[in-house]
């Protein structure tokens, strides 16, 4: 099952949010710069919502303390959606009634398609989210969006990428949550792992929460996969589906996406999770390697360790103001197109150390990541890659 925060660390995290918005929500001048969001702290989603607007809450923080953007504060603004379209809809009406807001981080895949018409109708705010949704790698479709990090296609491309280099040839099966988010990838990984000469011997969709994957283990100790890609999951049934595996004697190696990649979600099935890798955008908390400026700020401010999902909001609480303080400093307005204009001139852009690499942003997303694996020894997520570029 997911571990989820405990009741007392989630009351401090909301706590700290709480006076984090009360702060940025008070009195401020009329050229304030204004972040919306429409962000999950309760429901399915709360275990990522909440250290996700902290994250972002924390880079504000730091960006303010600097001086802001051009002497402009940064103003933050958001309301619990509780992971439902509906009512991320109308939070984005009551934050942009209400403030003049020029960056905007939704919720979901769902909120970000729905809301689209409406951010290419007002031309005044850029936006992006929770979601890597492949779809929304579309400049000409969704042109005031981006993913800070690859979409999922792109997940799965840089794990055939590791595969093709490590075991050529190897024999692959797909296991996918039977949900818009679990097929989002499938065509494309076909048609990738057919170019690096990779063997797709086969495709597996169940529940989202499926408890009895017998008869799905039975389909692959027939198709005796090479490595078993999970994707469409945070956690269950990941586990159920090794620890069969490994009771039939299968040596399949298993591998996910970014949602069932966080260190934490995995401590009480260390033993069978021993050898799970994974798609991995950012660095994680613990990662010393090399200099890491941000990372090394991120501990002074948190002690204690951050999932992947507060890097996220971190990140995408980076490239919005980097997106804006360009725009400013081309004395231009923060105009959707002006700010996505900008934040498309990202090139060899140096994050601190959250991404391994120089970033360069040309269209929806930054299609960049490593592998890395699970040591159920030590409970700790370790590099097996380097970073892996591929085409956008």
């Amino acid at each position: 099952m997911i571990i989820f925060p405990t009741r007392r660390k989630l009351l401090s995290y909301a706590a700290a949010g709480c006076l984090a918005l009360g702060i940025q929500t008070s009195a401020r001048a009329a050229d304030d710069i204004v972040i919306g969001a429409s962000m999950p702290l309760t429901g399915a989603f709360g275990f990522a919502g909440i250290p996700l607007n902290l994250g972002i809450q924390d880079y504000l923080k730091i960006a303010n303390d600097a001086g802001g953007i051009g002497g402009r504060k940064i103003k933050y603004v958001s309301e619990d959606t509780a992971y439902a379209v509906d009512k991320s809809i109308a939070a984005f009406n009551r934050i942009t009634a209400s403030e003049k807001v020029s960056l905007y981080y939704g919720d979901s895949t769902g909120f970000a398609k729905t809301i689209n018409a409406e951010l290419s109708r007002r031309d005044s705010i850029l936006m992006a989210g929770t979601s890597f949704a492949t779809e929304l790698n579309d400049p000409k479709n969704f042109p005031y969006q981006f993913i800070p990090g690859p979409d999922y296609s792109q997940m799965i491309g840089i794990l055939l990428e590791y595969i093709a280099k490590t075991t050529p040839g190897a024999k692959i099966a797909l296991v996918n949550s039977d949900t818009e988010f679990g097929r989002d990838p499938i065509a494309a990984t076909e048609k990738r792992a057919a170019e690096l000469g990779l063997k797709i011997v086969g495709k597996i969709a169940t529940p989202p929460t499926s408890v009895d994957v017998s008869t799905e283990v039975l389909k692959l100790r027939r198709a005796d996969p090479d490595y078993t890609i999970f994707h469409g999951y945070v956690l269950a049934p990941l586990p159920e589906f090794m620890t069969q595996m490994k009771q039939l004697g299968l040596k399949s190696k298993f591998m996910g996406t970014f949602w069932s990649m966080d260190n934490s979600i995995w401590a009480n099935s260390a033993a069978v999770a021993d050898g799970y890798m994974g798609v991995m955008p950012y660095r994680y908390y613990f990662d010393t390697e090399g200099t890491s400026p941000t990372l090394d700020k991120i501990r002074q401010l948190r002690p204690e360790y951050q999932t992947i999902y507060y890097t996220q909001g971190f990140l995408t609480a980076m490239l919005m103001i980097e997106a804006a303080k360009r725009t400013l400093d081309a004395k231009k307005d923060l105009t959707a197109s002006n700010m996505k204009a900008s934040l498309n001139s990202i090139k060899d852009f140096d994050t601190g150390g959250i991404i391994g690499v120089p970033i360069s942003i040309s269209g929806n997303t930054i299609p960049v990541g490593r592998v890395y694996q699970y040591d159920g020894a030590n409970k700790t997520m370790k590099p097996v890659s380097d970073w892996i570029k591929i085409a956008k």
